[in-house]
């Protein structure tokens, strides 16, 4: 294994010195020339599709995220149907979490107000998006191509929410509370149509071959699906919005004069982050969903 390892490394760096060597060919290169270089480019990439896939059965060191969490402990999954079967579980997680999340978001908001009941929701936060941190690293490890915004993005929910399960009860907490229970309510309910639509779409495309068993919800689109994107729009860019008004309520808080927490402060600096964060990767990617559904549409006429 570490043999193979080695070798496919070797090759990889082989076709990017020779990738590189391509692109200054090209500068200069005629007409005939240029469609042989195309040629080159199109094998090149195929051929690092076969790496990629040839590395997914090899054991892998653990990032330095894991090794905190689980140790050197070999995480491999062995078989298509082990890796499949994780992954189906990951979502089933998702799934079955974002329920309970809105039924405890609902359930603090409108029938009890209770510090206890609030502490509770924020732990189930926190442990929610530690584990999806951990499981997320250990689909990474077995060939999972998931974005890496979506993982920062886990990364940021988990500290703010440490850091509102620490924030202490007051006039400041108070003021926040219900708006932040309300966004969680929606937050909650939006995942959970996203689930629905990006499921659907994910069978679509392991029935049409287009992604391989470990992709997950948040990947994969087509130029087919923007029917059912256009409606999951709305709801997408009103939760950034109201994201953005959480962080400018935020800091209105933390200017008050009675604002003696540092939780305040620190939670609106990090939401800040994942306003920015929302707004940079939502419409670049779109973009590029967008310009691929375009270029397959020339290239077909």
């Amino acid at each position: 294994q570490a043999t193979c390892s080695s070798s496919i490394s070797k090759q990889k760096r082989s076709l990017a010195e020779l990738r590189r060597g391509l692109l200054r060919c090209a500068k200069t290169s005629g007409p005939k020339e240029a469609e042989q270089i195309h040629a080159i480019q199109a094998q090149i990439k195929e051929r690092q599709n076969v790496f990629f896939d040839m590395e997914a059965y090899l054991p892998k060191r653990n990032g330095l995220y894991l090794n905190l969490v689980l140790g050197n402990v070999n995480v491999t999954l062995l078989s298509n149907q082990a890796k499949f079967a994780y992954k189906d579980e990951y979502e089933k997680f998702k799934l079955y979490l974002t329920i309970i999340l809105m039924l405890g978001a609902i359930t603090c908001r409108f029938l009890v107000n209770y510090r206890v009941t609030d502490e509770i929701f924020n732990f189930l936060l926190v442990w929610y998006y530690c584990t999806l941190t951990i499981r997320e690293s250990i689909l990474m490890s077995n060939g999972s191509r998931i974005k890496g915004w979506w993982v920062l993005h886990h990364y940021v929910s988990t500290f703010l929410s440490g850091v509102m399960l620490t924030w202490p009860d007051g006039m400041m907490y108070q003021m926040f509370r219900n708006q932040f229970l309300a966004f969680s309510i929606y937050q909650s309910f939006v995942q959970f149509l996203q689930y629905y639509y990006q499921s659907g779409c994910l069978y679509r495309l392991r029935a049409l071959g287009e992604r391989n068993h470990l992709d997950l919800t948040v990947e994969g689109f087509q130029s087919w699906m923007w029917r059912g994107l256009t409606f999951l729009l709305p709801f997408l860019f009103f939760g950034h919005f109201w994201q953005l008004y959480n962080a400018i309520t935020l800091f209105g808080l933390s200017r008050h004069e009675n604002c003696k927490e540092w939780q305040v402060m620190v939670r609106k600096n990090r939401t800040s982050v994942l306003v920015k964060l929302s707004f940079y990767t939502y419409p670049r990617y779109l973009g590029v969903s967008h310009s691929r559904k375009w270029a397959r549409y020339q290239k077909t006429t």
